[in-house]
């Protein structure tokens, strides 16, 4: 195949050699060429992202970014995870750095989710392998260490037919070093302005080459720190700095005593007073800042659990990785690459808010003895009706913690060649890889149902002045149980109370572990070479096959199986799949150096899948390549693809979750309040409020229930399937050199997905859609009105789908001044679409423009990010700024607020979208990096993500966070400097 020279060929291969990441801007629309060998040799030509022919071709069908190491070494981010998020084209996070209220075997981990579509959607390699995934499909990208990356292709196309399932929304490829010659050594510090969040990475990298092959080592170190969100005015607050003293918890430090309301109601005690007296407990202010007379809320008696909770977890990694490439002969390569990496993460939220009467395995609830010495309304200080009673309590002097542990060993071995038949040359290789992530969970902050049921059961004062379980004829060693007085407030000492009571913490609270581990092993084989020549070229396939095994399994501590403890109750997962898969796929360059036609080819895939758990699929894509003239391709594709079910889908265990929802028959906040069905179902529909925790209402929408809801498997799930479609163009005019633009329209349908149902969803579907078969799946308590039980799972249902537009421009200017480079990448998408039912008269919701819609996090309309780089002898610059467009949220309360709702009476085309919304601006953080060569073979560099220190607004809806902030968003100034030496 010749190598054909145009101007649009230069301007790609430049846009790749300078193409940027979210901080250094947009890369070249084209994909990398491999990195430079010591000399070209057929087994040097390149498989590129996206196809499994290797040729010299630079254009493809199909968008692809770019990532290069020069990118990664002139920004500020230096994580693979935090790379990769700041792509235009990928969404918000699964389980965020700013979730520290998630929980589960992937709790530390960081993903990929291309055009928000879901990580799971999102297919990760490294070197064009498969990365391991959790039993839940995630696929951890800060286990990479970024040292060892020389680039990253991001396929912004389907590839289900070139690389089999999760390949819909995109394909990320990270290519690590080979070949390396010297060594590098990079140290890295940073910290916020406000003086937290520091990271500290040092890494260093050998490589040797000789005549016959080549050895790279790298190895990383990285710690980055946490920040609590006490620490920012915008998260130290549960409904932000505007209004600190509204939506505090009511199960708080205080402690409170559930009486009767003819004996008062829920009552604290005063401050410094004798407990054992009931006259010295106050009634409890339960204002959250739920009605027109004191909008604003009390801080009395309640919690900020937000002063105990992490804004950003920390996280602490070592890695090494070692590439090693053999020449057996000219014909005959071995190459092999071995990955080990441990990451340390680290979540804290406040302590447990215990409520007694919702205590343990469904139904649950347990009440404080009445011959308890610490019940002022007990048999023993006198009270005229001795009772048992419920209490409340945040146990605010042990903070929960999860502190998960990963540990991967990742191995890939091959042996590839060529051999000739005739003139035409055939590539073959076979490989074998092994992936194994071994996961270990502490967690410590939660109680002991029983114990803590022991706890406050009968006690006595003993002969030497001490309370102690049990009673005078039957006591209870202290070895045995410790009593417990959940009225003696956070901070006073003695009278059974948690502060300072070593003993009583020991007894109450039990170190939990969780372990689990996945397993990923593929054998491969290809072949690819060309056949036959065409008017354009050679005819080039490609075919192989691929065998892969998934196993995992997750165990959570027994006490969480059995339900004794108050972290969420859950069963083990275990499980695992194979699957066969054999694929072709033809490159056909049909015309080529003809007036209108300087190229035209077409590109053809298909891929056959075997599964033993729910049977097989095939999956086809077609693409073609058209240059009218030098300087214009037109491009596009069209592809099937599939996700297949997950291990956690098909086999997991289930888990208890205090799920966050909105009711639709919440009188305040409900899409669907007065309505004939809430009416039938609600006793008192006519000023029903939705209760939170502590069983108060609601102060905003997607309130935290008080009672555990229960979310399981499914294991009669079938694969989602999708298509999707780009075209596009890329202009690289003749009369500005050095300009390269591209423009690709995009659009991908997935049906029967798998969507992780929702309580917000049922009932959505339930009360506004009158779908009655969704309403068989809660609860309400008859009484009150409450959802007090709710079992939701994963389902095959609806659809989702997405479009948009993705314009990249590059452009380098040479001046006496120095070398200008601008860069610019931006995603505009028209629509992105989520239908969760199988109802065919229901509506499906928008997300674009949405900080969240009911269950989901929104889609933000335009992502942009633009870079400007100068370059002038030793000294060097880049400037950059990341955009994220407005959107708009439900309001905090029309009618209290009014000011912050500047659209009360918003009608959607979805019923279960109409609502009071309110329009947040666009927000724009700016970067700047300044670096300098020195003469002895080493950079310095000084730079600030978010240099004007810009503070997103307050969003109540709390998207991709557990504070009312948009979590995809900066949280400060990061100031940072970098040293590299080379060798």
């Amino acid at each position: 195949m010749t190598f054909k020279t145009t101007k649009l060929r230069d301007a790609i291969t430049f846009a790749l050699a300078v193409g940027s990441t979210a901080l250094a801007g947009a890369a070249g629309a084209q994909e990398a060429s491999a990195p430079a060998q010591k000399e070209a040799t057929t087994l040097d030509r390149i498989e590129v992202t996206g196809s499994r022919i290797r040729q010299v071709d630079l254009e493809t069908a199909q968008p692809v970014l770019s990532i290069t190491r020069a990118d990664i070494e002139k920004q500020g981010f230096q994580s693979v995870a935090e790379i990769l998020q700041n792509i235009s084209a990928v969404g918000a996070p699964a389980i965020s750095r700013a979730m520290p209220l998630s929980a589960g075997e992937n709790v530390g981990g960081q993903f990929i989710s291309m055009r928000n579509l879901g990580a799971t959607r999102t297919l990760i390699l490294v070197n064009g392998k498969r990365l391991g995934i959790s039993t839940s499909g995630l696929q951890d990208v800060s286990l990479i260490p970024t040292a060892a990356v020389e680039r990253i292709e991001v396929l912004k196309d389907g590839a289900s037919s070139i690389y089999g399932s999760d390949a819909i929304a995109g394909v990320v490829n990270i290519i690590t070093r080979t070949n390396f010659e010297g060594a590098t050594a990079n140290a890295y510090y940073g910290q916020y302005s406000q003086g937290d969040g520091a990271t500290t990475r040092a890494d260093f990298v050998l490589g040797f080459t000789g005549d016959r092959g080549s050895l790279t080592a790298a190895v990383e170190y990285r710690k980055e720190e946490a920040v609590f969100s006490g620490d920012r005015e915008f998260s130290a607050y549960p409904q932000g700095g505007m209004h600190p003293t509204r939506g505090w918890t009511t199960v708080s430090q205080w402690g409170v005593i559930n009486l009767p309301t003819a004996l008062g109601g829920n009552r604290v005690l005063n401050a410094g007073a004798d407990y054992r007296n009931i006259a010295n407990y106050h009634a409890q202010n339960s204002n959250t800042g739920g009605t027109a007379a004191d909008p604003n809320g009390s801080v009395i008696d309640k919690s900020n659990t937000n002063l105990q909770t992490h804004l950003r977890t920390p996280l602490e990694s070592r890695s090494l990785f070692v590439n090693g490439v053999f020449d057996i002969n000219d014909k005959l390569r071995f190459r092999s690459d071995i990955l080990y990496s441990s990451r340390d993460a680290e979540r804290q939220v406040a302590g447990y808010p215990f409520q007694s009467a919702s205590a343990g395995p469904v139904p649950g609830g347990f009440r404080m003895s009445r011959d308890s010495y610490y019940n002022p309304v007990g048999t023993k200080h006198g009270f005229a009706t001795p009772q048992d009673v419920n209490f409340w309590r945040r146990t605010w002097e042990i903070p929960r913690t999860d502190k998960p542990t990963s540990t991967t060993w990742r191995f890939a071995a091959g042996l590839e060649g060529n051999f000739d038949i005739g003139e035409r040359t055939f590539d073959w290789d076979v490989g074998y890889l092994y992936n194994n992530n071994k996961v270990t969970q502490e967690n410590y902050g939660n109680l002991n149902i029983e114990r803590t049921k022991q706890a406050v059961g009968p006690s006595f004062l003993n002969a030497n002045g001490v309370v102690q379980c049990g009673s005078a004829a039957s006591p209870i060693p202290l070895t045995q149980c410790v009593p417990w007085n959940p009225f003696i407030p956070f901070g006073r000492t003695g009278d059974g109370g948690l502060t300072g009571n070593q003993a009583l913490q020991d007894f109450l609270f039990q170190r939990l572990n969780s372990s689990g581990e996945t397993e990923t092993s593929v054998y491969s084989a290809n072949l690819a070479g060309s056949l036959f020549a065409l008017p354009g070229g050679d005819l080039g396939f490609a075919v192989g096959y691929e065998h892969r095994k998934e196993q995992g399994r997750f165990i959570p501590d027994a006490q969480a199986v059995t339900g004794n403890s108050t972290t969420l109750a859950g069963g083990p997962t275990e499980g695992s799949y194979k699957v066969d898969e054999f694929f072709v796929e033809l490159a056909i360059p049909l015309l080529a150096d003809l007036p209108g036609a300087k190229e035209l080819s077409f590109s053809v895939a298909s891929r056959y899948s075997d599964y033993d758990t729910f049977g097989d699929t095939v999956n086809n894509k077609f693409g073609f390549k058209w240059k009218p003239i030098d300087s214009l391709l037109v491009r596009g594709t069209w592809a099937e693809g599939f996700r297949a079910p997950t291990i956690n889908d098909l086999y997991g265990g289930g888990s208890q979750t205090f799920s966050f929802f909105t009711d639709p028959c919440d009188t305040t906040f409900g899409a669907a309040r007065g309505n004939a069905r809430c009416s039938a179902d609600i006793v008192n529909a006519a000023t029903f409020r939705q209760l939170q925790q502590g069983f108060v209402p609601a102060t905003g929408t997607n309130a935290q229930t008080p009672v555990a809801f229960f979310s399981g498997s499914n294991p009669n799930l079938i694969p989602e399937t999708s298509e999707s479609k780009t075209l596009g163009l890329v202009w690289s005019p003749g009369f500005v050199e050095g300009l390269n633009v591209s423009l690709d329209w995009w659009t991908i349908k997935i049906e029967d997905t798998i969507v992780a149902d929702t309580p917000t969803q049922m009932l959505n579907d339930c009360y506004l859609q009158n779908d009655a078969a969704r309403c068989a799946g809660f609860t309400r308590d008859p009484v009150l009105g409450y959802v007090n039980s709710l079992n939701f799972t994963s389902i095959n249902a609806g659809y989702r789908e997405a479009e948009g537009y993705d314009l990249e421009l590059n452009y380098r200017l040479p001046t006496q001044y120095g070398n200008f480079s601008l860069n610019w990448q931006s995603t505009y998408t028209t629509k992105d679409e989520i239908k969760t039912d199988t109802n065919p008269t229901t509506l499906p919701q928008q997300l674009v423009g949405y900080a969240t819609s009911p269950g989901f996090t929104g889609t933000f309309r335009v992502r942009s990010n633009a870079s400007l780089s100068w370059e002038k002898g030793p000294v060097s610059a880049t400037w950059g700024a990341r955009y994220y467009s407005s959107m708009k949220e439900t309001c905090l309360s029309a009618t209290l607020f009014p000011s912050e709702c500047d659209n009360p009476t918003f009608r959607a085309a979805n019923p279960a979208q109409t609502r009071p919304t309110n329009k947040l601006g666009s927000n724009t953080f700016h970067d700047l990096e300044v670096r300098f060569a020195t003469p002895w073979n080493a950079t310095v560099a000084l730079g600030a993500n978010n240099v004007f220190d810009h503070v997103g607004p307050t969003v109540y809806s709390q998207p991709s966070a557990n504070v009312s902030y948009q979590g995809q968003f900066d949280i400060g100034r990061f100031v940072y400097m970098k040293y590299q030496q080379r060798f």
